[in-house]
């Protein structure tokens, strides 16, 4: 790398008053210097670096002040092919631009319906939600209720809600004016960075008229099966009813991480309104994909932290009109190989197509369940303690009115104690 090349990366990185910005932990004057540190030598020093971004402009999936002034050095990174850790970079601006994508997916960023809740925050009088929340709160049925909605009341504070959205806004608005640059790596010679941007590209809809034919082109060129499944759900995510024909052919390749992806992409188009879309071949990729292990060395691919199994169950719940029956046997086939978070997913998705969307007004007896059901609850109670340890996992079943300990959803199942 040259000086030159880092010179125009940080170009005007001292004419931003950075200690006048906010991250997690209050001023943001250490910024500049962890911008510098990516751009430099020492891998164990940007590798640092990314860590501490990602903590303090991006902590925990939350945006500042400070996350949307960082994006320009990050895309003129990313850019430079002279510099190392390109894709990281990429990445990084993903984040800022949505947090994390498990709340977006299977269906996209619904990026109109982002930007109206915000201009209603900002039309909403604070005085009006405290009343509103007093009523709440004076509508309890118990004392317990009472107080949990007492304590949301309590910590409701207008103006830091809004100043939080305006910062999420303001950062997703600030890599959305990188998309037209950054989409010319998608020739990059990285597969990384190429990976990389086909993911970051998939949460722009508003850009998917000049995104689109990038993405396709790259899922129909790459030789790098990671790459192309990636670009396959990010033309999913973008894509409309007349892009199903240009997927399906990818159904037939040989690599199964390929045909994942043209699943995947398949599935949201579906349930996106285009029903040709979505066909037996549609439920059988999926179906494999919770049947099989994850391969050794899983492909990177960058959607949903790479849990395939997991997104593909998510997927699967998007069958759920078409394919009930089969998709609600495919996920249980999948949750008896899951083990702890990555059985989060599955669980939900699972539990979605044995129950609806919503969770039964009280549990019925175990012999009163179809035979889906009673399936799908045998192996909620066969899981190990190494998924049931987890409180996450817990939560999930007191949701659905399921008992919440593994001794307990084992006897309602009439399996043995163990």
């Amino acid at each position: 790398m040259t000086s030159t090349t880092t010179d125009t990366v940080l170009a005007g990185l001292d004419d931003i008053d950075w200690a006048s910005l906010e991250h997690a932990y209050g001023e943001a004057a250490d910024v500049p210097s962890q911008l510098c540190a990516l751009c430099g030598e020492d891998p164990e020093g940007r590798r640092q670096a990314v860590h501490t971004l990602y903590s303090n402009i991006f902590h925990q999936g939350s945006r500042y002040g400070a996350s949307a002034f960082a994006v320009p050095f990050l895309a003129r990174l990313a850019a430079a092919p002279g510099l190392p850790d390109r894709a990281e970079a990429v990445a990084l601006m993903a984040a800022l631009a949505i947090g994390y994508d498990e709340s977006h997916l299977p269906d996209g960023l619904a990026v109109e319906q982002w930007r109206r809740q915000i201009a209603e925050l900002r039309a909403q009088d604070p005085a009006e939600v405290l009343a509103a929340y007093d009523a709440w709160v004076a509508e309890a049925t118990d004392e317990g209720e009472r107080r949990v909605r007492d304590f949301r009341r309590r910590m409701y504070d207008h103006d830091q809600q809004l100043a939080s959205a305006e910062a999420e806004l303001a950062a997703y608005d600030a890599v959305r004016r990188e998309v037209p640059a950054l989409t010319a790596l998608l020739a990059d010679a990285e597969p990384a960075v190429r990976a990389a941007t086909a993911y970051l590209l998939a949460w722009f809809p508003e850009e998917a008229a000049t995104t689109l034919p990038g993405l396709l082109d790259l899922a129909r060129r790459e030789t790098n099966p990671a790459v192309s499944a990636t670009a396959l759900v990010a033309v999913g995510l973008l894509g409309d009813a007349a892009t199903a024909a240009v997927l399906r052919p990818f159904l037939a390749v040989a690599d199964r991480s390929v045909r994942w992806g043209a699943a995947i992409a398949l599935a949201r188009l579906g349930s996106a309104g285009a029903e040709s879309a979505v066909d037996a071949a549609v439920l059988a990729e999926l179906a494999a994909a919770e049947a099989e292990e994850p391969e050794p060395g899983a492909p990177g691919i960058p959607f949903h932290e790479g849990d395939l199994r997991g997104y593909a169950a998510v997927a699967l719940a998007q069958l759920a009109d078409r394919y009930p029956a089969e998709a609600l046997d495919a996920v249980t086939t999948g949750l008896a190989s899951a083990v702890g978070p990555a059985a989060f997913p599955v669980t939900a998705a699972a539990l979605r197509l044995a129950f609806g969307t919503e969770p039964p007004a009280a549990l019925p007896a175990f012999a009163e369940l179809d035979p889906g059901q009673q399936r799908l609850v045998r192996a909620l109670a066969s899981l190990g303690e190494d998924t049931w340890r987890w409180g996450n996992f817990m939560e999930i079943l007191h949701g659905w009115h399921l008992p919440h300990s593994r001794p307990e959803l084992r006897t309602y199942a009439g399996l043995t104690a163990d």
